[in-house]
């Protein structure tokens, strides 16, 4: 979760650009943020006609980054350095800016951190997650899930398939093959909308959705495949792996794998803490 910081519990989706050594922040989050605007879009629009030289130079302060969205999906949004984000601070009148001039510093100084000592990056997310309220077993979980998805893509990237979309389908082949549902179902099984799936998912659901992925990439790792057509037969098989471990879990206990819960409850998405609890 290191490209999502939280400022004041307030989350602002960011992204490093290796090149540059510079983090792009989400201009509408960071607008949102330190205005508390409930159409950050709009307030952006009016403090650009009020600050003609801002308007002028909005081509070279801000743009278009590729980041996640709230619905999981990756898509080109209005994005600054942090030396674009503080001219923007002086056309918002916030008793924020103080502070969170303070905080793009830090950001940046945590960064050097990481790439000196990458486990610091693990418990910045992990914390993240606490800060949330989620139980500890499931934070745990989560973050190992997010270093097999890595492991996943950067295979699928070898294999010639191109980020976005193509991605999407094969995350849905993948989905599909070992719940029976397409992301999309399985977010309204859980009453999501924009909110990502696997943070809303039960640890039961992270183990049967990392053993898909792991499946698939050590396939991957061995067939070859290329382009989009091979790899998603391949990761229909992998899927088709945790399929069958979710089946012989459901039979065993009686319970199912594929549950309504959400985030709301954060605290019952670790299952083995609640027999843990009862005992």
């Amino acid at each position: 979760m290191s490209n999502i910081k939280l400022f004041q519990e307030q989350s602002i989706r960011a992204t490093w650009n290796a090149e540059e050594e510079e983090w792009y922040f989400s201009v509408v989050d960071v607008v949102a943020v330190l205005t508390d605007s409930a159409d950050p879009k709009q307030y952006i629009k009016k403090m650009r006609s009020r600050d003609k030289e801002l308007s002028d130079k909005w081509g070279t302060i801000c743009t278009p980054v590729e980041m996640t969205g709230l619905d999981g999906r990756r898509r080109k949004i209005q994005a600054a350095t942090a030396k674009g984000i503080l001219r923007l601070v002086q056309s918002i009148p916030s008793p924020k800016a103080e502070p969170f001039k303070m905080w793009l510093a830090q950001v940046g100084s945590e960064r050097m951190d990481e790439i000196a000592d990458p486990e610091k990056a693990i418990l910045r997310g992990a914390e993240y997650y606490r800060m949330k309220g989620y139980p500890e077993g499931w934070i745990n979980q989560r973050l190992r899930t997010i270093e097999i998805r890595k492991k996943l893509t950067d295979e699928w990237r070898a294999s010639g398939v191109e980020e976005g979309k193509e991605y999407a389908i094969l995350t849905n082949d993948l989905m599909r093959a070992w719940s029976g549902l397409s992301v999309q179902e399985y977010k309204e099984h859980k009453g999501l909308t924009k909110e990502s799936l696997r943070d809303n998912m039960t640890d039961i659901e992270l183990i049967l959705t990392s053993l898909a992925e792991i499946t698939t990439t050590r396939l991957s790792q061995r067939e070859h495949p290329q382009g989009l057509a091979e790899s998603r037969h391949v990761a229909k098989r992998g899927g088709a792996v945790a399929r069958r471990a979710r089946e012989d879990f459901e039979t065993t206990t009686g319970e199912s794998a594929i549950s309504s819960l959400n985030a709301e409850e954060k605290q019952l998405l670790e299952t083995t803490k609640k027999d843990d609890d009862q005992n």
